[in-house]
Order: structure tokens, then C-alpha cells, then sequence
């Protein structure tokens, strides 16, 4: 059985510390911990995938939070910043330094089958998040269904606009599992639901001036331009306003001449811009959550303990892959309705 899902800190901790879980030490990491007495209880490696997204920083922030709460033993956390080989690098590391289990969240999915095997070969388990290696065994995906994603956001954007219109997609990158999953739901919703809908696909590579140049050349060709779909407002929300507002088109919600966009990650900048009218709804990528079950799942697999597939007790589905298996987290579609719910954990990060 699985525990209950943490929503507080004191029942958080007395379910994890009855697993027989120590105060760890992380010399000057991210994470930031203070030495401790972890001897003798098995070791995580938490690689972060970057720093220049504001959801990734969220995640880093609840990681730290709760890596504290919990008094995991955890090895001085790096930072790969988007790079395969620095990833790579970095867990070599762990391995070197005495990881019974690796958190990562590996950027290029695809790239990352060998040390994946290599980790394997090892013994040591690998608890992926957010992102779901194409190769490579896994001991667990901490994930939401991208593919929902992308099908949500084709339906919103759909009858936002009526079923007719012109729509820019700034797509993450096509070499990432969750880039490829959120694109081909997209377009297939599209494509099934709202044919009349023109989609302009544009790759970014999830890089904000890429999107930013893309979609201005994209208003150049098209003015009469009414939606945007960003599959990443962690690294497209600010670029692509300060672009709409340069350009004299950032009107809000209802005027004339909106353009109605829909965004995924769920930060508090996007929710922020739902209320002023600036965006019309965005996707929450549960940070929380990707935070507290990889560090759930990584403490599980260094103990040795293993799941199943099915539903879970935290509303949510632990299916089988090919690779490992993936809990697939809820992600709620946020907007004027109900932004300013204080279960969404974009309305409690740093509080």
C-alpha cells in the first residue's frame, strides 16, 4: 500500500521517519542542508534540469522544503542546466560518492539511455521527473499526463474561439518526451475537434527568445493571429507578453482584439496574468507534488521497496511503461474561475 498523500508536515513526517528515514547532510547544495548523523542510511542523488525556468525553481524551492521536513539523507544536489552531459557527469558523482538512488529529470530523453543502463547495471535506481526516458530502465516516473496537456489546451483554445481562428504554438522541445506529448495531442484535437483552426507550430527548444523571435515573425505573416497555446510558462510567459505589449496587442480578456492564450506549468506569474486578463488559463504542472513523491519514491527504492499498477490513495495512476512504471499526477486547468484557490500550489509557493 501506498501512504496517504503528505498535505501536512507532521503527518508527512511521522509516515516517512517510520520508514526508517535519518537526518542527511548536503554540503553546500542547493538544497542547503546542514550536516547531519545520515550514516549508514542509504544516500539520494537529486540532480536539478535547470535554473532558468521559473517552474523549475519552484521545484527546487519545494525540494528543498521538503527534503529539510523530512530529514532525508541527501548528497550535494547539482545542476545539469539543460545539458546531457553535465547530466551525465553529475551522476557519475552520486555513483561515485554512495547513491542508493538518483532523482533527475533529464531534459533530452532520449540521450540519457546509457547512463541510464549504467545505473541499472549498478543497482542504482532512477526516479525520473516530470520527464519520461524514450530508453533506460526506471524505477519510477513522477509525471503528469502530458498528452492531457495538450488535448486540454486544444479544447480550450477551441471554444474560446468559436472553432475558427489562427493559433501559434510555441512547442517545447521535440526531442523531450513531454515536448513530443503535449505537440501531437495538440494537434490531433485540432485536427479531430476544431479543423477550421489554423495551428502554426513553432519549436523553441524551450528557450524564451526563441519563441519570442518565432512569434514575432509569425505576427508579421499573420496580424489577425487570435491564439497562443505556450507549453511552457515557465520559460514563454514573460517574453511573450513583453512581445504582445511591444507590439500593442496584450489586451485583456473580453476587449476587442484579445488574443486568448493558454499556458502549462502553473507558477505564480501565470496566475497572476490570469487575473489581470493578460492570459486566459494555464495548465498546473504539480511542483509540489513532483517534489514530495520523487522524494518519496527515491527513499522507497533505496529501501527496496516496490509498486504496482493502479490507482493510487493520492488521486492519482501508477501505469506500467515499457521501461519502469510512472505515477501520473493530476494537473488542473487553472483560470479566472478558479485561480485563487489556495489548494493550487502556485498560490502557496514561498508561503
Amino acid at each position: 500500500m501506498m501512504r496517504t498523500r503528505a498535505r501536512t508536515v507532521a503527518v508527512a513526517a511521522s509516515l516517512l521517519l517510520a520508514a526508517g528515514l535519518a537526518t542527511g547532510c548536503n554540503r553546500g547544495s542547493d538544497l542547503d542542508q546542514k550536516p547531519g548523523s545520515a550514516s549508514g542510511k542509504p544516500a539520494i542523488g537529486i540532480d536539478l534540469p535547470r535554473s532558468d525556468s521559473d517552474f523549475w525553481n519552484s521545484y527546487a524551492q519545494y525540494l528543498k522544503t521538503k527534503t529539510g521536513e523530512l530529514g532525508l539523507n541527501v548528497l550535494p544536489t547539482s545542476n545539469s542546466q539543460n545539458d546531457v552531459t553535465k547530466l551525465v557527469a553529475n551522476v557519475q558523482v552520486f555513483q561515485n560518492t554512495g547513491a542508493k538512488a538518483v532523482v533527475m529529470a533529464p531534459q533530452d530523453t532520449g540521450a540519457i539511455a546509457t547512463t541510464l543502463e549504467t545505473l541499472a547495471e549498478k543497482k542504482i535506481p532512477v526516479v525520473s521527473v516530470d520527464t519520461r526516458p524514450d530508453k533506460g530502465q526506471v524505477y519510477m516516473v513522477v509525471r503528469a499526463d502530458n498528452r492531457a496537456y495538450g488535448t486540454k489546451a486544444c479544447k480550450f483554445l477551441g471554444e474560446q474561439l468559436g472553432g475558427k481562428g489562427k493559433v501559434a504554438e510555441l512547442q517545447g522541445a521535440l526531442d523531450s518526451i513531454n515536448g513530443r506529448d503535449r505537440s501531437e495531442a495538440f494537434i490531433e484535437c485540432m485536427k479531430k475537434d476544431f479543423p477550421d483552426i489554423e495551428v502554426f507550430e513553432l519549436a523553441t527548444d524551450w528557450k524564451g527568445d526563441v519563441a519570442s523571435s518565432k512569434l514575432q515573425t509569425l505576427l508579421a505573416q499573420h496580424p489577425d493571429l487570435n491564439g497562443i497555446y505556450m507549453q511552457a510558462g515557465g520559460v514563454f510567459l514573460q517574453p511573450t507578453l513583453a512581445l504582445l505589449e511591444q507590439k500593442g496587442l496584450l489586451k485583456p480578456a473580453g476587449e476587442p482584439g484579445h488574443i486568448t492564450i493558454i499556458s502549462n506549468d502553473g507558477i505564480p506569474q501565470e496566475f497572476d496574468a490570469i487575473r489581470k486578463g493578460q492570459i486566459d488559463a494555464t495548465i498546473s504542472q504539480p511542483a509540489d507534488l513532483y517534489a514530495e513523491y520523487a522524494l518519496f519514491y527515491a527513499q522507497a527504492a533505496a529501501e527496496g521497496r516496490t509498486f504496482q499498477p493502479g490507482p493510487t490513495d493520492h488521486d492519482s495512476t501508477i501505469i506500467s511503461l515499457p521501461n519502469g512504471l510512472e505515477d501520473q499526477l493530476p494537473a488542473p486547468l487553472v483560470t479566472k474561475e478558479n485561480v485563487d484557490d489556495e489548494a493550487l500550489w502556485g498560490n502557496n509557493i514561498g508561503n
